[in-house]
């Protein structure tokens, strides 16, 4: 029998469509094919690229030069740009539509001079530095008054929105709080208020409890199914103590992140075959860094299904594969892999 769920954070409703169940051999997951060519990303084609921002490099080597293993540069093409004119930003009317200038920034964070490499493949250490230039980057840009919000995600493979297959994530830093935040916002501070905790540690240790949605789970973090995911293997990443904003995490904590990042990872590209994939962080804007009641995670949607009419006219997604299923598979994928050596098929 289908469910209708009630995500508990935002209040929004996802059908979960158990009659429709899909595992991932259900799913028709087209792969992309390889693009060849001169790639901007790799290394000794720094020139290729607008000038970089940071970069992490040996010692003696100069910017936009070879010798680096994490890179920042300008996006070609962006969304928002610096523009220098504050008073732009105040919003202004022309009738009853708003206005506002797209003041903010557009970074592109290269993960790696590997053009072959993935998350899940990277070594521990260059998850870290990854992780390490999110943070850098993140905390840069939040000092500068224009900013509120600063999104850094990451698509892989066409179908997510990738137009370069080299290893990269990427930032967008806007003037304001984006709708999705204030829900969430808005939805963990009404908790608060009633409760006197924050909903996303309880989540947390329901979760551990319970065990039936958790992927996997270590010293600082878990990883596990939502209760009202809205897409099949949605996973979410979050840690187990309180913070508001992804830019107190230390430096022991960013080494659970990369652990738990890289294993939960495996498992999707593994047991999926190598979907297509967005991945967001959700992290508290400017003026909530301290919140008692908001808690930063990861967000990884593999691209299984096709958003059709009935989720773009209500808002409500349906998802054909219960975050119980999914989190059950995506559990036992170290078990099939062994077996699949034996002959197994997944």
């Amino acid at each position: 029998m289908p469910e209708l769920r009630q995500e508990p954070v935002t209040k929004k409703w996802v059908i979960i469509a158990t009659e429709r169940s899909k595992r991932p051999i259900d799913f028709n997951i087209k792969q992309d094919e390889c693009k060849r060519g001169t790639c901007p990303f790799c290394a000794g084609n720094e020139d290729k690229t607008p000038p970089e921002i940071m970069a992490f490099r040996e010692p003696e080597t100069k910017p936009n030069e070879r010798g680096w293993w994490i890179r920042v540069v300008p996006n070609k093409f962006p969304a928002l740009k610096k523009n220098g004119c504050q008073d732009l930003l105040n919003p202004f009317e022309e009738s009853f539509f708003q206005i506002m200038t797209g003041i903010g920034a557009h970074e592109v964070i290269i993960e790696s001079p590997e053009h072959d490499a993935s998350l899940e493949q990277h070594p521990i250490h260059q998850l870290q530095e990854v992780f390490r230039a999110w943070r850098e980057r993140h905390n840069s840009l939040m000092k500068e008054d224009a900013i509120k919000y600063v999104q850094i995600f990451k698509n892989s493979g066409a179908v997510a929105g990738a137009s370069l297959e080299h290893p990269h994530s990427q930032l967008i830093a806007t003037p304001l709080i984006p709708d999705v935040i204030e829900a969430e916002l808005k939805g963990a501070q009404h908790f608060f208020k009633e409760k006197g905790g924050c909903l996303y540690c309880e989540m947390n240790q329901q979760e551990s409890k319970k065990n039936e949605r958790v992927v996997a789970e270590n010293e600082g973090f878990i990883a596990y199914c939502p209760f009202a995911s809205r897409f099949p293997f949605e996973t979410w990443i979050l840690p187990k103590q309180h913070q508001a904003s992804f830019s107190l995490l230390d430096e022991s904590l960013l080494n659970q992140l990369s652990i738990i990042v890289k294993e939960t990872m495996q498992k999707i590209v593994s047991s999926l075959n190598h979907p297509p994939y967005n991945l967001m962080l959700h992290t508290a804007p400017a003026g909530y860094t301290e919140a008692p009641y908001y808690h930063w995670h990861l967000e990884i949607f593999p691209r299984l299904t096709t958003v059709a009419g009935f989720e773009w006219g209500t808002g409500i997604y349906i998802n054909p594969t219960s975050p119980e299923t999914a989190a059950k598979y995506l559990k036992e994928t170290k078990h099939r892999l062994k077996n699949l050596k034996k002959g197994e098929k997944l």
